[in-house]
């Protein structure tokens, strides 16, 4: 009967080092990784991030809703996302309406700083700048018809005069409006003046003022 015989220092019964296992040992292991990260992720799992808009509109939410409860105000917050923008309206009925109007102002100043505040609470929270746009007690809607006629009536003024007609300081967002609705009737606008005095001038041709792309978006 034959005997068996013992393997040398450092070898297996089949001939492999220790070394020689241990790599095997380690491609094994990584092969097995490789197969389960080519697995796909299930949707709604940990692994899937949600979209940039959900993330903010939700922080945004957030943040209205705290500051209602210490303002001791009645309001529902509807969230809608269009093109990538996130819009969010406080809204409410009766006499909860005309509290809301606290945070809108007279001439809407306390709307831009509340639609600032909130814009810094998403970026405190993701690192990343929001342009997220914030109604209250339905302010911007109504002052988008007010706008509109606005703008009409500069245009009406270049049409005839063929001036330059410079409109009243707005805030960064209904100057966006007004661009957006002369740029409809085919004539031109741009922004002119610093801070607080910042307005709009509408021309019938392309004025050599400074680039409104980014400053009222």
């Amino acid at each position: 009967m034959a005997s068996e015989q013992p393997a040398a220092d450092g070898q297996s019964a089949d001939g492999q080092s220790s070394d020689e296992r241990a790599a095997d040992g380690a491609a094994s292991g990584s092969e097995a990784a490789a197969a389960s990260s080519s697995e796909p992720t299930p949707a709604g799992s940990a692994g899937e991030s949600a979209p940039a808009e959900e993330d903010e509109s939700e922080i945004a939410a957030d943040y209205l809703e705290e500051l209602l409860d210490i303002a001791d105000l009645d309001g529902d917050i509807d969230i809608e996302i269009r093109q990538n923008r996130t819009y969010l309206s406080v809204v409410a009925e009766g006499d909860a309406e005309e509290e809301l109007s606290l945070l809108v102002g007279r001439h809407g100043e306390v709307l831009d700083a509340l639609q600032e505040l909130v814009r810094l609470a998403v970026l405190a929270a993701t690192g990343h700048r929001s342009r997220l746009i914030l109604d209250v007690a339905g302010h911007r809607e109504q002052r988008e018809g007010e706008l509109k006629v606005l703008a009409e009536k500069a245009l009406e003024s270049v049409r005839t005069t063929g001036e330059p007609y410079h409109l009243k300081p707005l805030g960064s967002y209904e100057r966006k409006m007004v661009h957006d609705i002369v740029a409809e009737h085919g004539m031109h606008s741009a922004s002119e003046g610093e801070g607080s005095r910042r307005h709009i001038v509408v021309s019938p041709y392309q004025a050599p003022v400074e680039d409104r792309s980014g400053a009222d978006a």
